[in-house]
């Protein structure tokens, strides 16, 4: 198997509303945004998968070593090798890949988050970062565009933590803030639990607002000269959004099963922002 077939293939397989935003992209640019995606899955992949923390940090170890190898030339992983020649031609840093790697870190060895601000610095490594890429290879022009991409990315975290509330509990991790729990008086231990609520529900009716505030600003910082080349992102975003209505109007069932967008439905959602050039 050659190294873009295997991150090819680990794309597919996710499954993420990512990889339908991929599909519209001309070749040099899809080959760049997969072989960083899979990147993106392996390292993440050590986390969900791996039950040891002390394997899981080697695991990491290994990556931020192997990331550090390939910028010096010499890459033995598959996924390093076909990001390898696209890192120049679309201004990739190794920087970037190491901060990816250290948010997934974060998770070994952090499972609550104090406030707001602390989950930010947390959303910034494993999406903001993420977000920054990703705008380079689709094709910015505008300094702007990194800040839309930011803050788009902070948006798309925020409803990964809102659809996951319930399996992250399972691996004994609340990524929604302590102070916001006692704001709305739920305990931790409600959430472990997942035991529904009242007081559940209002407290994610307010993480929701806030995710869709963020979607609203990150379009508003997107400059028009930037908005064509950007489709990829306004695609995410519009399968991201249509998730997170579908957990409202679900009433935040989201403690005992994991609300998602059927393949069609995403590819539907994509095909349309690429028609009709918005959301």
């Amino acid at each position: 198997m050659t190294p873009e077939q295997y991150v090819q293939d680990k794309a597919a397989a996710s499954g993420s509303s990512f990889y339908y935003a991929f599909l519209f992209l001309p070749k040099r640019r899809r080959a760049a945004i997969t072989a960083f995606y899979a990147f993106c899955r392996e390292v993440d992949d050590v986390v969900d998968e791996v039950s040891d923390p002390s394997v899981a940090q080697n695991k990491l170890a290994w990556w931020s070593a192997e990331a550090a190898k390939a910028y010096a030339g010499d890459p033995s992983h598959p996924v390093m090798k076909a990001l390898m020649p696209c890192a120049a031609e679309f201004g990739i840093l190794q920087e970037q890949l190491q901060a990816v790697i250290e948010g997934c870190r974060m998770d070994l060895e952090q499972s609550r988050y104090l406030d707001f601000p602390g989950l930010q610095r947390y959303c910034h490594l494993v999406a903001g970062v993420v977000g920054e890429v990703a705008a380079r290879i689709f094709g910015q022009t505008q300094a702007q565009t990194t800040n839309y991409a930011h803050t788009l990315g902070l948006a798309f975290q925020l409803t990964n933590i809102i659809r996951d509330v319930g399996e992250d509990a399972m691996r004994g991790r609340i990524y929604l803030p302590m102070s916001e729990l006692a704001r709305f008086d739920v305990k931790a231990h409600e959430i472990l639990n997942r035991q529904y609520s009242d007081r559940f529900t209002a407290l994610m009716r307010f993480q929701t607002a806030r995710a869709h505030a963020l979607y609203e600003e990150a379009l508003a910082l997107l400059p028009a000269v930037d908005r064509r080349s950007q489709k990829p992102g306004l695609m995410m975003a519009s399968i991201y959004r249509t998730l997170l209505r579908e957990i409202e109007r679900d009433d935040f069932q989201v403690l005992h099963q994991r609300v998602s967008l059927t393949p069609v439905r995403k590819l539907w959602l994509a095909w349309k922002v690429q028609a009709l050039g918005h959301l």
